[in-house]
């Protein structure tokens, strides 16, 4: 299922990855969960994942604290303040990271609104990452933590599926947002 949802993102031309990067803003801007957080967790989007980089500049404008994620050696996540485009640096695997002060991985359970890369979510909320495992980490950290922030996840309409492959460990998220909407799970 990965290979064919990255095959479908390998077809998008770069004018149709940045109109649906707009649009994703936008409709995420309106969200309520984004409209009231203080702290929001996030990433760079790179290659065709669903842009980011617009709604991280929107957030940050609006005096938003953006953290990002910086992977470390482990797969797990540290995180790091957005202090704009200008500040990113060039990682492994092709990643964007802010180049700023680490703040350790528990940093992420001050966030109100946790966006989640994917590649698919379903009908119930579960969500497909790569299979690298650093969001799974970050994600029972914040149960541990007792954090009960909003999870959402920005795709493409094509990749909200029937059904993915759920582990024990799978969080579902509250919202996808796709350039034609947004959908709501129950929690």
């Amino acid at each position: 299922m990965r290979g064919e949802l990255l095959a479908a993102r390998a077809l998008l031309s770069s004018e149709d990855a940045r109109r649906a990067a707009s649009v994703l803003a936008e409709r995420a801007l309106d969200l309520p969960e984004l409209a009231g957080a203080r702290t929001v967790a996030a990433y760079v989007s790179v290659g065709r994942e669903p842009g980011t980089r617009v709604l991280l500049d929107a957030l940050r404008s609006r005096g938003v604290r953006v953290l990002l994620p910086v992977l470390m050696a482990d797969n797990d996540l540290d995180w790091a303040v957005y202090e704009g485009a200008g500040h990113l640096v060039r990682a492994g695997r092709g990643l964007l990271e802010p180049g700023g002060t680490r703040l350790g991985p528990g940093a992420v359970l001050a966030a109100e609104v946790v966006l989640l890369p994917g590649l698919a979510v379903d009908g119930r909320g579960v969500r497909l990452g790569r299979g690298g495992g650093s969001y799974d980490r970050v994600l029972e950290r914040l149960v541990r933590g007792g954090a009960g922030p909003a999870l959402l996840v920005l795709l493409y309409g094509n990749e909200v599926v029937a059904r993915v492959p759920e582990e024990p460990h799978d969080h579902p998220v509250q919202a996808v947002v796709t350039p034609e909407g947004v959908r709501r799970f129950g929690r």
